[in-house]
């Protein structure tokens, strides 16, 4: 028959301290609530991180529906000097699903008296669908009305917007690298046809991208060829090590960048708001851990006969502290294990929750007209969620060490004096 020391046994009486009086009932009811504020933070914890992944993920997903995993230049902005080599080349890595060429320049775009300045991204429409998501979905349609020599243009959506173009609209393009006349350098002008927009859902892209065949951006900008190669890979987080990989077997001068270096100020704003939620709300449970601290040491106050008892029928120091580290170490297991089972229901089910919310209360957090992300997004990750358990647990039993210590030096002939 499993037998378990007396000391785990007596620390779990204690955990469920009955009614019996009304100091009894009130140290549960502080026990409670201790176990109730771990509980509600590690929920909060595991939410709020939760609700953070799913935002970045969001973004990150949009963000590559236009930006490919790896883009190779040539470097000083020249033609690549053997696009169809270093597409072999790239090909022939494993990790390595999908390969187009493009140009990469910066123009800008004049619609009467309206000029914006924008990213011109020259693209072969037959092969831009392997690197790229918004060339697989619905907007296929207008890219591949971008023919060689016809001079369209496909405008993100907020770009075309801003200048009051659509599709059949003309516009003037006019590229930095102009003619030098005893007037002064006339930079080129060439007149675009609109054939489509598109949008990525990301604010930054839609409003300053413009799009054209990679033939006409190379008579446009006076290229010989394509500028760079993107490419698409098996697993996007393995970005930068195949980007170290390919920067030793592609042979030429090449200048290699991934998606995680091209967006590195935004994703390092994103892992500090991280880390300073993950703070700010471990502090809440930390609050609540240590009021662990006041629920023992009225126990210990309230058990001094037990514990006199105890110390006389031959107990050591050492187990009476144990008991009251039990005591505290349960509170604060069944305190994280509800937190954890709250916090990823809550976690995996805020699809049908807000929305819920959202009807019961007759509003809505997040408005369509507003926000480019009306919905709210979840992705619960074990990194995140592990160490919010372990920290809880440590705190709570780091809070019990003081209480069971102050327990282990209780003198039995004083404690039994008046009893």
């Amino acid at each position: 028959m499993l037998t378990f020391p007396y000391e785990l046994r007596i620390g779990w009486r204690y955990t469920r301290a009955g009614r019996t009086t009304r100091r009894n009932g009130f140290i549960s009811f502080i026990s409670g609530v201790s176990m109730l504020g771990i509980a509600l933070g590690v929920a909060a914890l595991i939410i709020v991180l939760s609700v953070m992944n799913g935002f970045q993920k969001e973004v990150r997903d949009r963000m590559l529906g236009v930006v490919s995993h790896i883009e190779v230049y040539a470097n000083g902005g020249q033609a690549l000097p053997d696009v169809d080599l270093t597409l072999r080349q790239a090909r022939a890595n494993p990790e390595v699903v999908g390969a187009a060429p493009f140009i990469a320049a910066q123009a800008l775009l004049a619609r009467a008296e309206d000029m914006k300045g924008v990213m011109v991204r020259g693209i072969d429409p037959t092969q831009e669908h392997q690197v790229t998501d918004v060339a697989a979905g619905a907007q296929a349609a207008a890219l591949a009305r971008l023919v060689p020599g016809g001079f369209g243009v496909v405008l993100g959506s907020e770009l075309a917007r801003s200048l009051g173009v659509r599709s059949g609209d003309r516009v003037t393009l006019v590229a930095p690298s102009g003619q030098l006349t005893p007037g002064g350098v006339m930079p080129r002008m060439k007149q675009m046809t609109v054939v489509g927009t598109f949008d990525s859902g990301h604010f930054e892209y839609d409003s300053a991208l413009a799009m054209v065949h990679v033939d006409d951006a190379a008579r446009i900008f006076r290229l010989e060829g394509p500028s760079g190669v993107r490419l698409k890979l098996r697993d996007l987080h393995d970005a930068r090590a195949v980007a170290d990989v390919l920067a030793r077997s592609l042979t030429g001068d090449l200048y290699i960048r991934d998606w995680t270096r091209q967006n590195r100020t935004w994703f390092a704003a994103v892992q500090v708001e991280k880390r300073m939620m993950f703070i700010i709300l471990t502090l809440i449970v930390a609050v609540a851990a240590f009021n662990l601290v006041s629920t023992l040491v009225m126990t210990v106050t309230d058990k001094r006969a037990d514990i006199a008892i105890l110390r006389t029928l031959g107990a050591s120091p050492a187990s009476i502290m144990g008991i009251f580290v039990v005591q505290g170490a349960m509170v604060g297991v069944i305190g994280t294990l509800a937190g954890l089972a709250l916090g990823l229901g809550v976690a995996f089910n805020i699809d049908v929750i807000v929305p819920a919310l959202e009807q019961a209360l007759g509003a809505s957090f997040l408005p369509k007209d507003i926000y480019l992300i009306s919905r709210m997004p979840s992705d619960p990750q074990q990194a995140d969620i592990l160490p919010v358990a372990v920290i809880a647990l440590v705190l709570a039993f780091a809070a019990t060490l003081y209480p069971s210590w102050r327990a282990s030096r209780v003198n039995p002939a004083e404690a039994l004096r008046y009893e």
